[in-house]
């Protein structure tokens, strides 16, 4: 608020010296308009002394040239008395008068300065004053207080931000709630299978225990043992299979809402975010022709997958082209994103859509293993697919979409 109010006074300032600065110009111009009548008035009185005479038309500032008849100073009109080898003369002239021109020019200034005036105020009021009120919310939602108030907004600037503000808050209010009963669940089923994993862990001791020490003496009472211990790692087996699937429950959870997008509106959204993005470092963004269609699919996470897709060819190609490129088979379309300078090793491609993994090519690149992961739930909850080649060295990524 201090910044606006600096340059509020800053334009007050800027203001008050134009002000100045035409006044001082009109003044001066009026005063040199003024002096000129004097300069002809003496021309006009050398010409009469030369030549008895005077041609007024050389003269735009004298109105009349009149010599002594008697009422030589009667006259309504300004004039100055002029000495000639003629005798004296009355050489009336005239004077703009700029103190209208003046008065026009300031109020024209101050209608100005008032307009100003009152759009800084409606900004201040609207824009600025809203904004401040908003300032720390995005911190304390970092910070984890979801409970910071939000000043509701009537204004049309920022009436769908603080919505959108709320509805944020809502959102990790609510994953914070579905994190936490995740985490009540998964600690309660590991300490389940923990406890019940230890009573065939204590018959499968006992009995190899028993063998080792050659307690069973017959065939019959060995294989008995032998098959109790392989039943009861048996049990263990499928609790140890019960941890692995609760660990590896999905810890995202994916909205997604079934609908229809043209593929030129999806196209668009991808252009619009990355092709100034990738001409400003170099790489050549190609979209290939295609015939627009309607598609099947919630359309901002059609979008997001593509996104996904791009940034991975950002990340992990050469930086010299990435393309995207279609094709319609069995009615469905296929978009891929291919990118140059893959180093992956092939070998990899089964793995690359499993949550957390990272290729061997991603050593010295920041990320976390969740971009193809992300895209393979989205194409699945839209029953799509999404499948990745590596050709020519180039990495090729194509989306699976039903069409509409």
């Amino acid at each position: 608020m201090s910044a606006f109010k600096k340059l509020c006074i800053i334009i007050t300032l800027v203001f008050l010296v134009l002000t100045g600065a035409v006044n001082i110009l009109l003044i001066s111009s009026q005063n040199n308009a003024k002096g000129m009548y004097r300069v002809e008035a003496k021309r006009a009185a050398e010409e009469i002394t030369e030549k008895g005479s005077c041609d007024l038309s050389n003269y735009p500032h004298l109105t009349g040239i009149y010599p002594d008849e008697g009422d030589l100073y009667i006259s309504d009109n300004h004039y100055v008395i002029a000495d000639t080898a003629e005798g004296l003369y009355r050489i009336e002239y005239t004077v703009e008068d700029t103190r209208q021109g003046l008065l026009a020019v300031n109020a024209m200034m101050i209608i100005l300065y008032i307009f100003t005036a009152a759009v800084l105020f409606y900004v201040r009021r609207n824009l600025i004053a809203p904004f401040a009120r908003l300032n720390d919310v995005p911190k304390e939602l970092a910070k984890g207080n979801l409970s910071v108030p939000i000043p509701e907004e009537k204004s049309r600037y920022f009436g769908r931000f603080t919505w959108g503000v709320n509805l944020l808050r809502e959102s990790i209010e609510d994953s914070r709630k579905r994190e936490m009963s995740m985490q009540r669940e998964k600690k309660v089923l590991m300490l389940s299978l923990s406890h019940d994993i230890k009573t065939p862990l204590s018959a499968i001791k006992l009995n190899a225990q028993a063998l080792s020490r050659g307690l069973y003496k017959d065939e019959e009472r060995q294989r008995e043992a032998a098959f109790s211990i392989s039943k009861r790692a048996d049990e263990i087996e499928s609790f140890v299979k019960q941890i692995t699937q609760a660990a590896s429950e999905d810890f995202m959870s994916f909205d997604v809402k079934q609908g229809e997008a043209f593929l030129s509106h999806i196209t668009e959204k991808i252009n619009a975010r990355y092709a100034v993005q990738l001409k400003n470092t170099g790489t050549e963004f190609i979209i290939e022709s295609f015939s627009d269609c309607i598609l099947s699919c919630d359309p901002d996470r059609l979008a997001e997958c593509l996104q996904n897709l791009v940034e991975n060819a950002i990340k992990y190609g050469d930086g010299k082209m990435i393309k995207l490129s279609f094709e319609k088979m069995d009615g469905c379309e296929l978009i891929t994103v291919s990118n140059t300078g893959c180093t992956l090793d092939p070998s990899e491609i089964t793995q690359i859509f499993s949550s957390f993994h990272r290729g061997s090519n991603a050593d010295k690149v920041q990320g976390n293993g969740l971009g193809l992961f992300i895209c393979k739930k989205l194409m699945s909850l839209m029953n799509g697919e999404v499948y990745a080649a590596v050709e020519n060295d180039c990495f090729n990524a194509t989306l699976v979409v039903k069409l509409a």
